[in-house]
């Protein structure tokens, strides 16, 4: 078959096939970073690769491979022959920053996330999860069975929700309402700071047991445990699902949607933050967010959505979509229903 003549590859081309099949490779490289604490241990001063060696015990000549390797994936910058500093993206892997990514990448890159992965091709034919064929349980279960794993998605969702926290308050007036329900909302952080805003504003946290146990929120605040898929705490006339509704499939939102809506009053706000998908993939668009639906088709059973999915998906459930405003970072959307 003849290949058109406006179809034709580049160099270029060649290079970022190339580049994207050894993708795998590079989250093996900023995984195992991350697993020795090499951004640690480097710290704000450049540091030799035979010192790093012997701090974390491993061999001298594969610790600096491993080291050139994050300076070309531009982690870290060889200052010297042998000597190497963090780079804007390479503090991000520290621990003592109010920003780390630590958790997000030791999470993303946990055999528990990967090894699905494998079975991608299963997922798309199949139009559902796989990860319980890997492990024998659902995502969320495996979650509770698993320490490390645990620690690691809860340190990641704390991470994300105080990005969320810097944004949201002033991304909408929360003051025009009496009491605001963040439901799933974990430990409370993003609640906390839309209330620190908006003193007049009460509010109530519902999570699982397990995810307010720790919460720590104003006196204005009520703390309620439950199950968001058999009822949600009455009483506000503002609900909030912060990164909740994109882990599972439209019957399981359907069901914490219909919950709202059974005890949300006619004059009240229904408030999404989630990424939202444009209805066509733009030239030099951001994969991240369909890597991120992918990652929830093989692990969770969920999906990134576009306006139009979240219109079908409020419609289905007694809302009406109202608006859409995109948040910085650019990443997420501020989605608002009203009952319909």
């Amino acid at each position: 078959m003849s290949v058109p003549a406006s179809v034709q590859a580049s160099p270029q081309d060649r290079d970022r096939i190339a580049r994207l099949v050894c993708g795998h490779m590079a989250t093996r490289v900023i995984g195992t970073a991350a697993t020795l604490g090499l951004a640690d241990l480097i710290g704000d001063e450049p540091v030799p690769a035979t010192e790093l060696a012997g701090t974390v015990g491993c061999h001298p000549g594969a610790l600096l491979r491993l080291l050139r390797a994050m300076a070309a994936l531009e982690l870290l910058v060889e200052t010297e022959a042998g000597v190497f500093r963090l780079t804007g993206a390479g503090v991000l892997l520290r621990t003592d920053r109010p920003d780390s990514m630590r958790s997000f990448v030791g999470m993303t890159t946990h055999p528990a996330m990967l090894d699905a992965w494998r079975l991608l091709d299963g997922a798309v034919r199949a139009g559902s999860t796989v990860f319980d064929q890997v492990f024998g349980t659902d995502f969320f279960r495996h979650l509770g069975s698993d320490p490390e794993l645990s620690e690691q998605f809860n340190t990641a969702m704390r991470q994300s929700a105080r990005i969320a926290a810097q944004v949201l308050p002033s991304a909408f007036d929360f003051g025009r309402y009496g009491t605001l329900a963040d439901i799933g909302g974990g430990n409370g952080t993003v609640l906390s700071a839309i209330l620190a805003e908006h003193p007049r504003l009460r509010g109530i946290l519902f999570d699982t047991p397990d995810g307010i146990a720790e919460a720590e929120v104003p006196e204005r605040c009520e703390r309620q445990a439950g199950d968001f898929f058999t009822a949600v705490p009455a009483g506000a006339d503002l609900y909030l699902l912060k990164s909740i509704v994109h882990d599972w499939d439209d019957a399981r939102c359907a069901s914490i949607l219909g919950n709202i809506r059974g005890v949300i009053p006619e004059h009240g706000r229904l408030l999404v933050v989630e990424p939202v998908l444009p209805e066509v993939v733009q030239p030099g668009q951001s994969s991240l967010a369909y890597l991120s639906d992918l990652n929830m088709l093989v692990n969770l059973g969920g999906q990134e959505r576009t306006g139009a999915d979240f219109a079908r998906l409020f419609a289905a459930s007694g809302f009406e979509l109202a608006d859409v405003t995109p948040l910085p970072p650019a990443r997420f959307s501020l989605i608002e229903a009203v009952p319909a």
